[in-house]
């Protein structure tokens, strides 16, 4: 009972200190609770709240259901992915007569450098569906003169040539006119189901077949740089299928282990939870050891590869000037590497350090909360498992979202628009009908001769067609919404669960059974409109946010500064504004769960709690969060260590089972990550828990003063620490 008389007597100490003639509270920092000291818990009497927001919130969702399905009666996802011909069919599709035929060959492809090719994304040229690429330099004339010796030179050129054409004598300008064949052909390669020219640097030279030049169809020489200019006219990322198939390779060779991994990492997280029930302080006290010498190991290592390279030919390049390289060795043999490791890794352990001196008392109050914390869980362990539920229902939300996007994305009709290799026709990119263009006017116009009615999107003349972006927009902020009402109903659901626990007077004997189902029942069928409410004000934050991202990308080729400065400007204000409202709603739901009120009076109840013990709110969130990060940094380690040490063969007892990767780096990243995001998901049932166990106790203060007729109801240990943190105060 020692505790309990010292907070008491702290208590009546303040008590005495107001009452002759200490300032109370101000206005900012609001009034204390002035609620019935018998308050045992979540209150079980309550009615709906932001009903109006609630209505609104099934409206929308019966809304999006509807968008879904007209997006789906309008959509085919079949025109994301397969490329689409001059004529707007598909190349590759089953059923039809380009089954057989998955490639885009483009007729002209110097035309792609044209800057025409921005709109829409079309090349200004005729584009055919392929069975192959061309795998040699050819023209039309060319293959005219060698057909007079052999059909075999007609028969290889015309599958490049329109379906249906069979006349190899045509005249060469006539050809050329009605787009019958390519002018020339090039040696390529399929990439993204589409041919570009087959690149090779020999000696620092790019080159095609060996060859540094060529002649088109009019006998013009032409230079291969002129065909990898127009080939970046269509992708700058030559390479990016290659490496794409490799990393899937090595996925498909070494999806076991990082199943494997997943599952150690799932169970090393589980006794690591175990463990801070019975040793909370000693396994915290080790994890911060352990990191601090970590990183003291992590500084000798980098220093000792420093005097290494010291001396070696080519470590002094910059990273800079190496580039994108799939070979890790390739950063590891740079100093400046080294360099960016060391100072990392000593701003880091100097930050623990000097979090330690100074906030020592600190530190032992977060591991106080984290024991509790850990009772708490302990005696509610499905609480470990609720985001199993919360992650089905970001899963449905984030794949519902996609496939609508996919759909709205892939809806309407084929559209054709004028493509005119001549930059000044004053047609080019207007709406034409390819069954009648050859007999229009701006076939004939001399400003647009050589022009063509091609194939430009799918969309439509329709009110559907012409809204797509801002349902498109709709689809994105509905998508947000329902995330973020998913984190939550998570986070309501489990601040009820722990505020049970604490509020038991007894513990944990007067725990209400399955508080977990109860908490769950209650946000659902009570505070929907609340959550609903605030999920909206975070979505709305960050829809804006995405929106600046969106300018930022569009505003990149313009060279203004104060254009930039405001931008920046903006991004920093709402990344401020979507973390404070994150701040305040994971606080507001807490309120919420206990007390059932509304959202703006539980934020406003939640903010003036909060200004009232700003010290500890200030400290002990950061320290906490810390301490759980250090535990998920630890555990994401130590499995990535044995990873790594696997996959590099490392381990003498099973290097035989190891498989033979491309880059041992893909499945090693993945069950790092894998690894922090399972750490992550159980230490934020312990974030939540420690979250709710504070804004308890600090309600518990105002209520009580510790007497036999107030008693606390916090535990004798959290009483002891946390009393003598209010008395350091």
């Amino acid at each position: 009972m020692a505790p309990h008389r010292y907070t008491a007597s702290s208590s009546a100490a303040v008590k005495s200190e107001t009452a002759a003639g200490a300032a109370p509270p101000g206005p900012y920092y609001g009034e204390p609770h002035r609620f019935d000291a018998s308050f045992r818990g979540p209150v079980h009497r309550r009615s709906c709240t932001d009903i109006l927001c609630c209505l609104i919130f099934i409206i929308v969702i019966l809304s999006y259901v509807a968008l879904g399905i007209v997006a789906w009666l309008h959509g085919d996802p079949r025109k994301v992915l397969h490329p689409t011909n001059s004529y707007g069919q598909f190349c590759g599709q089953k059923g039809t007569p380009n089954a057989k035929k998955p490639i885009l060959f483009y007729f002209n492809i110097l035309k792609c450098a044209n800057p025409t090719i921005l709109i829409n994304l079309q090349c200004p040229t005729t584009q055919m569906c392929v069975t192959k690429c061309p795998d040699r330099f050819a023209t039309y004339t060319e293959m005219q003169l060698q057909h007079m010796l052999s059909k075999s030179y007609w028969e290889y050129y015309r599958q490049f040539c329109k379906p249906g054409f069979s006349n190899p004598d045509k005249p060469v300008s006539q050809v050329l006119r009605d787009e019958d064949c390519p002018s020339m052909i090039v040696p390529s390669r399929p990439f993204l189901q589409r041919c570009l020219p087959d690149f090779i640097t020999l000696n620092g030279t790019v080159t095609v077949a060996n060859r540094t030049s060529f002649k088109d169809a009019l006998e013009m020489a032409r230079s291969v740089t002129e065909l990898q200019h127009a080939a970046k006219g269509i992708t700058g990322l030559v390479d990016t299928k290659e490496l794409g198939m490799k990393i899937v390779e090595d996925y498909a060779k070494s999806w076991a282990w990082i199943l494997i991994g997943l599952l150690l990492s799932l169970a090393v997280s589980l006794l690591f939870i175990l463990l801070l029930r019975f040793t909370a302080g000693l396994l915290l006290w080790t994890t911060i050891i352990t990191v601090i010498l970590l990183l003291a190991y992590g500084l000798w290592y980098c220093c000792m590869e420093l005097s290494r390279l010291r001396h070696r030919p080519g470590s002094d390049v910059a990273i800079v000037e190496v580039g994108l390289q799939t070979d890790l060795q390739v950063y590891l043999q740079l100093s400046q590497t080294w360099i960016i490791l060391l100072v990392s890794l000593a701003v880091t352990e100097a930050s623990i350090l000097l979090m330690l001196i100074f906030l020592r008392r600190r530190v032992r109050v977060a591991i106080a909360l984290l024991r509790e914390a850990s009772k708490a869980i302990s005696h509610i362990m499905s609480t470990l498992f609720f985001p199993v539920i919360t992650f089905l229902l970001l899963t449905l939300c984030i794949s519902y979202w996609a496939v609508t996007a996919v759909y709205l994305a892939s809806s309407g009709e084929a559209v054709y628009r004028v493509m005119s290799p001549d930059v000044s026709c004053h047609h080019a990119n207007s709406t034409c009908n390819p069954e009648s263009f050859n007999r229009s006017i701006i076939s004939t116009s001399a400003s647009c001769l050589g022009s063509q009615c091609l194939f430009a999107f799918y969309g439509g003349e329709t009110s559907y067609h012409h809204h797509l972006f801002l349902l498109q927009l709709s689809n994105l902020l509905l998508g947000l919404w329902l995330i973020n009402f998913s984190l939550a109903l998570e986070q309501c659901t489990l601040a009820g669960t722990f505020a049970s626990y604490y509020w038991a007077k007894r513990k944990p004997q007067d725990i209400p059974p399955c508080p977990l189902f109860s908490s769950f029942s209650r946000a659902i069928r009570y505070h929907t409109g609340s959550l609903a409410f605030g999920a909206l004000i975070l979505s709305a934050a960050q829809l804006l946010r995405i929106i600046l991202e969106y300018l930022e990308q569009k505003l990149k080729g313009v060279d203004s500064s104060l254009s930039r400065f405001i931008l920046n400007c903006l991004k920093c204000c709402f990344w401020c504004l979507e973390k404070f409202i994150r701040y305040m709603n994971r606080n507001a739901y807490i309120m919420v769960a206990i007390y059932g009120k509304n959202l703006c009076t539980s934020a406003r109840e939640a903010f003036f709690l909060l200004m009232r013990n700003v010290v500890r709110t200030a400290v002990l969130d950061r320290v906490t969060d810390f301490l759980l990060f250090l535990g998920k940094v630890l555990i994401a380690g130590g499995v990535g260590v044995v990873a790594f040490l696997f996959f590099t063969k490392k381990i003498p007892v099973i290097q035989e089972e190891v498989p033979i990767l491309n880059y041992y780096w893909v499945p090693l990243l993945t069950v790092v990550i894998g690894a922090f995001l399972i750490a992550h998901a159980f230490f934020s049932v312990y974030a939540m828990c420690v979250d709710t166990l504070f804004l308890c106790f600090c309600d518990d203060l105002e209520r009580h003063d510790g007497s036999s007729e107030k008693p606390f109801l916090m535990s004798p240990e959290l009483h002891r620490i946390l009393g003598k943190s209010n008395h350091l105060r």
